[in-house]
């Protein structure tokens, strides 16, 4: 009986091949004939090897782990870009160094910074302004990123927000609202797309679009914002959220002070998380593919490290799709003026209150 670990030898032995040819097959630095590479399969599985990665990385220069930055973990939509980039990894063999910049433009550059010292290449979801990406590609290691750069040449993995915010907006006139505003996130690179595609949509029906600023992505900041709009002179009888974070805030504040919803605001967001669905009521929302977004980025990052990036390279664009659920209701004629009293009602009853 053998003792003491497997070595690349006795796989080599076990194969019938030379010890080199173990090296490059474990390191995917050359690809052989299937019959060769089956006995190499083989031999591995049945004897346990395991290769030792920081021998490995000393030799390659590799490390087989991939960098990914992301702008905060809470989200789900990028805990869905998480398991789709990390599923396609593990099929790879290669390791997710995760890094959340906690949507903090201040600390981004060098938490990023830091984690190019550790991989081979990145991913990175940025709220980075286009012409400050220049630094990332200096960093030297092959970087995808998540949205189109327009000036430099850097592959990219994005969906289209004009187009999303267009369909959104186009659902909602469908239903026969008319107020339509949009409860934005100004420092987000993809704010402006959505609010264009809206706008597109609303000048078709010569209608005007109220814009309101959240302060951040976050279901807290769509309850801040919330009384503003729903008790202001100018309430919508409905409003597209930034994402659905503040969508969801939106509607737990708008309930709170006293609205029916959807019968007084139709609600709708951007992302489809995962538990927008159970909302009460359940959250129309633009699926964005999240989880696809992150597996065809690793794969283009993969296929740049692996000398293909010709294959895959350039700007990828997944398209939206609409998912409609009970937070958006046809508005009926007589609705607006009933929501109106209903609004100074609540007004007047909140100044008794102080």
């Amino acid at each position: 009986m053998k003792k003491g670990a497997t070595t690349i030898r006795d796989v080599a032995a076990a194969a019938g091949v030379s010890v080199a040819t173990v090296s490059k097959y474990m390191n995917g630095t050359q690809r052989f004939t299937p019959a060769v590479e089956a006995r190499l399969k083989e031999a591995i599985e049945q004897l346990g090897y395991r290769s030792n990665p920081l021998a490995r990385s000393m030799i390659t220069g590799r490390t087989r782990t991939i960098g990914l930055a992301i702008l905060d973990i809470r989200n789900p939509h990028f805990t869905n870009i998480v398991k789709g980039a990390n599923r396609v990894a593990l099929q790879h063999d290669y390791t997710l160094l995760l890094v959340d910049t906690e949507e903090s433009q201040e600390r981004e550059q060098t938490l990023i910074e830091s984690l190019a010292q550790r991989v081979d290449g990145m991913i990175v979801s940025s709220r980075m302004p286009d012409d400050s990406v220049q630094w990332l590609l200096d960093l030297g290691k092959p970087v995808v990123l998540f949205g189109r750069s327009s000036r430099f040449q850097i592959s990219s993995v994005g969906t289209d927000s004009n187009l999303a915010g267009y369909m959104l907006a186009n659902h909602l006139l469908k239903l026969g609202h008319k107020r339509i505003a949009y409860l934005g996130f100004g420092r987000s690179r993809w704010n402006d797309e959505r609010i264009r595609g809206i706008r597109n949509c609303l000048d078709e029906y010569g209608l005007s679009l109220d814009v309101y600023d959240a302060q951040s992505p976050s279901a807290a900041a769509g309850e801040r914002a919330c009384s503003g709009l729903m008790l202001g002179p100018k309430r919508p009888d409905a409003v597209i959220c930034y994402n659905d974070l503040i969508a969801l805030g939106f509607i737990k504040e708008a309930r709170e002070l006293g609205f029916s919803l959807p019968r007084d605001v139709s609600i709708a967001g951007f992302d489809n998380v995962p538990y927008g669905e159970y909302a009460s009521p359940a959250l129309t929302s633009v699926d964005f593919q999240s989880e696809r977004m992150g597996e065809l980025a690793m794969t283009k990052l993969l296929d740049e490290l692996h000398g293909k990036s010709e294959e895959n390279a350039g700007y990828s664009m997944l398209d939206p799709h609409l998912v409609v659920r009970e937070s958006t209701v046809r508005r009926e004629v007589g609705e607006a003026a009933d929501g109106d009293a209903r609004t100074r009602k609540s007004m007047s009853g909140m100044r008794a209150a102080e």
